[in-house]
C-alpha cells in the first residue's frame, strides 16, 4: 500500500512539472509522444524541469561521481503504460481489448521516421458519408491469414453497363470493356489482378498528397509512415497489374514526393526510374507568398521495366519517315501522311483540292481531324502539300511530337492545362453543383492528353485507381484507350460517372475540340459488396445514442467481429461505455468490427444468406474466369 502512495504521489508530482509545458497537453490528455521525442532529443529545458523534482529526480536518474544521469528510456517506458495517462475513451478501449504481446496497443508512443509499419497492410478506407467530412481512415496490423482474406477476390454488385442510351444491367463483361469499381481501392486492386494482372499499359494517379487536410492527421513523425505505407500497399500491386512496357506517373507536391521516390525505388527499382516531371499547375506568382510562390508539382515516372523509351521512339517503322532534306535547324520532321483514327467518322470523310487543283482523297478510315481544323493547321503550317500537291504532309519534329515538351520541365501548357482552367471546365460540366462540393484541384484534360500520347497508344489499358473527378478516365475514353478508374467516396456517383455519361454524349469540354470529339463508347460500373463496410458507413452516419443502438443491435446479430474484443463490455449497461461521448462510442464499435471482413469473398458468393442474384453471380463467374472468356 506504501508504495502504491509512492507512486501516486511521483505520478502526480511529474503532472505538475509537466503542466508548466502547454505543447505537451491537448486539453486534459499528455501529448506522450511529444514529451518522448523532446527526451530523445536531450530537450535541455525538459530535462532540466524533471530533475528538479527531488522524487522525479531520485526516482529516473544515476549519479556517476558528480554527474546526474537521467534516464530518459525509463521515464519514456513509464510514460507509455502507466493507466494514469490515459483518458477515458482510451481507458475503455483497453478495458474491451486490443492489445498486441501483452501490452495495449494504444501505449504505442515509439513512433519513429524509418517508417515503421513497412511491413503491414493498412486497409486505408477512404469513406466520406458527407460532401466536406473529413475523410476517416481505418486501419489494422493484420496477420497473414487475416491479410490473404482481406485481399482475396470480392463480390461485384450493382453492375450496370452505360452507352448513348443510357445504362442497363448486365451478366457478363467483355475483356476490353472499359470498367469503373466503387469500393477501397487497395481491395478492388487486388480484385483487378485476377483479370488484369501484367496487361495495364499506363498508370496514372493523383494519391492525397499529405498536406494535412486529406486525413493523414497523425503526430509529425507518424504521418509519413501512414501516408508511405498506405502507399506501398497499392504500388505493390499496381506494379503487378503493368505490362513489361508499361509506366506509371504519380503526381504529388513538395510535402511527400521526396519519400516517394525513396518508397518508388523500393518497389520498382532504382533502374526503372524515369524521370521527375516538374508540371506548372497554376501561377501563384503574385499571391505575395512570405517564401516561394508554389507554382509547380513533381510527375515520378517508372517503368515496369528499365529501358523503357516513350512510343514515338519505340516505333522504328514511324522513325524511319523522320527526314530533314532542307537542314531545318528545329531537326528532323515526319514525312509520311498522318496516322489515321480507327472508325469511320462522317467528318472526317472529305477530299481536299491542293492550290493547283488536284483532289486529294481522303484515306480509308477518314482523315485524322475535321475539315475546320486541318485548315487551321495547313495556315499554321503543321500540315503541307507535297511538292507535286498529290499529298498531305505532317510536319511533326522528332524533339517537339505533337507539342509534347522534350524536356521534364512542363511550362508550356495552356491555360486549360493548369487547375485553374480544370476548375472552369469542371463548373461548366455541372453549372447546378455548389463549387463547395466540386474538385479544388482537378486535373486538367490537356495534362492528361500530353502523358497519354508519351505512354499508350490507342486500345492500350490505362488505370487510375484515385479516380476522384474522372478526368484520367474521360481523356482515356477520347482517345480510344481502355481504361479502368477506381473510387471509394459517394461523389464518384455525382461527379465522376455523371461526368462519363456527358463524355459519351459527346460534351466539347477540355480536349474535345483538340480531338474533335463526337462522342460514344461505353463503360461498365460496379461496387465492391459490403459485409462490415456498411457498418462502418451507418455508425459514421448515426446523429443520436438511439440511432448508434440500432447499429450496435443490428450488429451483434449479423457483423463480422472482431475476437479480441469483449462484447459483453460494450452495452449501455456498462458504466464505461455509457460514460463515452457519442463520437467516442463510434470510435470503440468500429474497433468491435472485423476490419478485414469489410466486403464480401467470392468463395462465399453461393451463401444462401447472403441472397445474391443470379445475374449478379453470372457476372462475378465471367469476371473471374481467366480464360475462355469471348472477346464481343
Amino acid at each position: 500500500m506504501a508504495d502504491n502512495k509512492i507512486e501516486t504521489e511521483l505520478l502526480s508530482q511529474i503532472k505538475e512539472v509537466l503542466s508548466k509545458f502547454p505543447k505537451y497537453w491537448e486539453k486534459d490528455n499528455l501529448l506522450r509522444n511529444k514529451v518522448a521525442e523532446d527526451l530523445r532529443s536531450y530537450n535541455q529545458e525538459l530535462i532540466k524541469a524533471l530533475l528538479s523534482n527531488e522524487l522525479v529526480r531520485d526516482t529516473y536518474s544515476i549519479k556517476v561521481d558528480s554527474t546526474t544521469i537521467f534516464k530518459i528510456e525509463d521515464f519514456i517506458s513509464m510514460l507509455r503504460y502507466k493507466n494514469y495517462w490515459d483518458n477515458s475513451y482510451t481507458k475503455y478501449a483497453n478495458e474491451i481489448g486490443l492489445t498486441s504481446e501483452g501490452k495495449y496497443l494504444n501505449y504505442n508512443t515509439d513512433v519513429v521516421l524509418d517508417f515503421p509499419h513497412k511491413d503491414c497492410i493498412i486497409e486505408g478506407g477512404m469513406i466520406k458519408e458527407d460532401l466536406g467530412k473529413k475523410e476517416i481512415y481505418y486501419h489494422d496490423i493484420l496477420a497473414k491469414e487475416e491479410i490473404d482474406t482481406l485481399l482475396s477476390p470480392k463480390v461485384l454488385k450493382n453492375i450496370k453497363k452505360y452507352d448513348k442510351n443510357g445504362f442497363q444491367k448486365i451478366d457478363k463483361i467483355n475483356f476490353k470493356d472499359n470498367l469503373i469499381i466503387k469500393g477501397n481501392n487497395l481491395i478492388a486492386l487486388n480484385v483487378l489482378k485476377e483479370k488484369y494482372e501484367g496487361e495495364v499499359k499506363l498508370i496514372f494517379i493523383d494519391p492525397p498528397y499529405n498536406t494535412g487536410g486529406d486525413s493523414f492527421q497523425y503526430n509529425d513523425k507518424f504521418n509519413h509512415s501512414t501516408w508511405l505505407t498506405f502507399m506501398k500497399n497499392r504500388l505493390g500491386v499496381a506494379k503487378d497489374l503493368l505490362s513489361n512496357n508499361g509506366t506509371i506517373f504519380i503526381t504529388l507536391d513538395t510535402v511527400e514526393s521526396a519519400h516517394a521516390k525513396l518508397l518508388c525505388d523500393d518497389i520498382f527499382g532504382r533502374t526503372n526510374f524515369v524521370t521527375t516531371i516538374q508540371w506548372k499547375h497554376s501561377d501563384n506568382s503574385n499571391n505575395n507568398a512570405l517564401v516561394f510562390s508554389e507554382d509547380y508539382n513533381s510527375i515520378l515516372v517508372y517503368s515496369k521495366s528499365s529501358g523503357w523509351k516513350p512510343n514515338f521512339l519505340n516505333d522504328i517503322n514511324k522513325r524511319t519517315h523522320f527526314k530533314n532534306p532542307d537542314n531545318n535547324p528545329r531537326g528532323a520532321w515526319f514525312d509520311g501522311n498522318p496516322v489515321n483514327n480507327p472508325g469511320l467518322r462522317p467528318n472526317l470523310q472529305f477530299n481536299l483540292t491542293s492550290p493547283n487543283g488536284n483532289i486529294i482523297n481522303h484515306p480509308p478510315n477518314g482523315w485524322r481531324w475535321s475539315k475546320e481544323t486541318m485548315k487551321e493547321k495547313f495556315s499554321t503550317g503543321e500540315l503541307r502539300y507535297s511538292d507535286d500537291q498529290t499529298r498531305v504532309i505532317r510536319r511533326t519534329y522528332l524533339n517537339e511530337m505533337e507539342g509534347l515538351p522534350p524536356s521534364n520541365l512542363w511550362t508550356n501548357l495552356k491555360q486549360t492545362g493548369h487547375t485553374r482552367g480544370a476548375k472552369y471546365e469542371q463548373k461548366k460540366l455541372f453549372p447546378s453543383v455548389p463549387s463547395t462540393e466540386l474538385f479544388s484541384t482537378p486535373k486538367p484534360e490537356l495534362l492528361l492528353k500530353y502523358i497519354l500520347e508519351i505512354a499508350s497508344d490507342e486500345n492500350d489499358l490505362v488505370l487510375d485507381f484515385f479516380m476522384g473527378s474522372g478526368t484520367t478516365q474521360a481523356v482515356a475514353h477520347k482517345m480510344n484507350r481502355q481504361y479502368i478508374g477506381i473510387e471509394q467516396m459517394n461523389y464518384i456517383n455525382t461527379v465522376s460517372v455523371p461526368r462519363l455519361q456527358k463524355v459519351i454524349e459527346g460534351e466539347q469540354g477540355g480536349i474535345s475540340k483538340d480531338i474533335d470529339w463526337e462522342g460514344g463508347g461505353s463503360f461498365v460500373y460496379a461496387e465492391l459488396a459490403s459485409l462490415n463496410d456498411q457498418y462502418v458507413k451507418d455508425i459514421q452516419a448515426s446523429k443520436s445514442e438511439e440511432e448508434l443502438e440500432t447499429v450496435l443491435s443490428t450488429m451483434k446479430e449479423r457483423a463480422y467481429l472482431n475476437f479480441k474484443v469483449d462484447l459483453e463490455k460494450v452495452s449501455s449497461k456498462e458504466e464505461g461505455y455509457r460514460n463515452l461521448s457519442l463520437e467516442e462510442k463510434k470510435k470503440v464499435l468500429i474497433q468491435v468490427l472485423d476490419m478485414n471482413q469489410l466486403y464480401l469473398s467470392y468463395s462465399e458468393m453461393e451463401d444462401e444468406q447472403y441472397k445474391i442474384p443470379e445475374d449478379v453471380k453470372a457476372f462475378n463467374h465471367s469476371f473471374y474466369q481467366k480464360e475462355g472468356v469471348e472477346n464481343e
